[in-house]
């Protein structure tokens, strides 16, 4: 069953690749116009069994905020989320480059969103199991609050998602994620809020 998952990955994922590329021109011209800097943002993240990748996106804040922000959750209010970046998270379109992790292998449509690497140095042995399965670009826990979770919350939804897996389950979360991101839900967390996991968590 993980081998059907892992090929309607890959075929979803090459099919949206090719039908959205001439968008992607599109949107990384927006992105140099709008500010300096590069297109997409790369980041180290822990995929299955903590293996670190570099998740890819598009570009949404000025260049270096990431270590201005450091732990802080980023608020919708953000002085560093640029114009056109406020646009491409609203409608999720900057998670879309992650297409090209699934192809690669080192991401799926539907898991866990891949932490952090300091972030899994913090987990329980139970927190661990998010760990089994590649870390998605939608997930159990993005459709049931995404950004206004708690990490515990978040961590116990994809606890959740690794015990009960299911092709059908993958289906419901991808067609529900469609119509979170057209209603706009969860997209940020309250101003101010901390990564629970290094802050006190």
């Amino acid at each position: 069953m993980i081998l059907s998952k892992e090929l309607f990955d890959r075929i979803i994922s090459i099919i949206a690749l090719i039908i959205l590329l001439p968008y992607f021109f599109i949107i990384a011209i927006l992105i140099k116009l709008d500010s300096k800097g590069p297109i997409f943002f790369l980041q180290e993240r822990a995929g299955k069994n903590g293996k670190i990748f570099k998740i890819i996106k598009f570009r949404t804040m000025l260049s270096g905020a990431d270590k201005i922000t450091n732990t802080s959750i980023v608020p919708e209010n953000s002085p560093y989320i640029t114009r056109i970046g406020k646009l491409l998270r609203r409608y999720s379109i900057d998670e879309l480059p992650q297409l090209l992790n699934v192809i690669k292998g080192e991401m799926s449509l539907v898991g866990p969103r891949p932490a952090l690497p300091y972030q899994i140095k913090k987990y329980s042995e139970l927190q661990k199991k998010r760990l089994l399965m590649k870390p998605g670009i939608t997930s159990w826990a993005a459709i049931n609050g995404r950004n206004k979770l708690t990490w515990k919350e978040r961590i116990e939804y994809d606890i959740y998602y690794v015990d009960n897996w299911s092709m059908w389950l993958d289906i419901k979360i991808i067609i529900k994620t469609v119509i979170f991101v057209i209603k706009g839900e969860g997209l940020y967390a309250e101003e101010g809020r901390k990564d629970e996991i290094v802050n006190g968590y």
